[in-house]
């Protein structure tokens, strides 16, 4: 058999979760990797395979598996028996509501991100007709005008005020889960912690980790079990260009204090 093949970005969440996948299984796998700020994604090729042109894409023994959930339930059925789900049909509603969970929480870090640390990246350099050609190279319009608001606005967005109020929500539901157990995912480390974490990580990369310190506990000793797992190196911190973690907490830190005043006026 040929090796998966994995298209990912370097520092996109959703391709870190599939790395952190891979890695926890411990399955060989073909890298592709995209420049997703020179455009990659909007290749003809890849949106063959992709027609949102978002990372990750899988292709393995010819099927095309989309979505970064979805791509790690289909790796841990397909090469590591469901052993990342837990076999107590509760802990397993608890893992598939992470996985789906997600979504929201990707949404949310895109919006702090591009708000802050990268916001006018997509369109440095560009006058106002080729930064128009950009956007129309986008397929998707609700991701157009999210990106046009973030980068226009900034934290005025009102995806901005919308990630705030999801994160808050989702904040309190970890603070509960990890009262119970080590694990999002119950008494076991599983996909639902795999699915959670690059975005929590991303959070406090952006310097923003203040956002749950006091009121939810047990989020940052989850955050410490979490990277001192060896997957969690190897799919991330190793993966990551050098320097782009510093340069991300320093783009962010302007908006610091703006964030936090946010977050205190729920």
């Amino acid at each position: 058999m040929t090796k998966p093949e994995l298209y990912h970005a370097r520092n996109s969440v959703c391709s870190q979760k599939v790395r952190l996948c891979l890695a926890e299984i411990g399955l060989p796998w073909e890298g592709r990797l995209l420049d997703l700020m020179a455009g990659d994604q909007y290749a003809p090729e890849y949106l063959a395979l992709n027609p949102e042109a978002v990372v990750p894409t899988l292709v393995d023994d010819g099927r095309v598996v989309v979505e970064s959930s979805l791509i790690c339930e289909y790796l841990d059925r397909t090469y590591n028996g469901g052993t990342l789900m837990p076999d107590d049909p509760a802990h397993r509603i608890g893992v598939s509501h992470w996985l789906l969970r997600s979504i929201q929480l990707h949404a949310a870090i895109n919006a702090l991100t591009f708000s802050t640390a990268n916001r006018g990246a997509k369109f440095k350099g560009l006058d106002a007709a080729a930064r128009d050609r950009k956007l129309a190279r986008m397929p998707n319009p609700l991701a157009r005008l999210r990106l046009v608001s973030l980068t226009d606005e900034g934290l005025a967005s009102p995806f901005v005020a919308q990630a705030l109020v999801d994160l808050r929500r989702a904040f309190g539901d970890m603070s509960r889960a990890l009262a119970r157990h080590d694990w999002l995912s119950g008494p076991d480390f599983g996909l639902g912690d795999i699915g959670v974490i690059p975005y929590v990580d991303r959070l406090e990369r952006l310097g923003f980790g203040g956002l749950w310190a006091q009121d939810f506990p047990g989020i940052d000793g989850w955050i410490d079990r979490m990277r001192a797992r060896p997957a969690f190196a190897q799919a991330i911190d190793a993966v990551a260009p050098e320097g782009s973690f510093e340069r991300m907490r320093s783009g962010a830190a302007p908006f610091r204090e703006e964030v936090l005043r946010l977050w205190a006026v729920p």
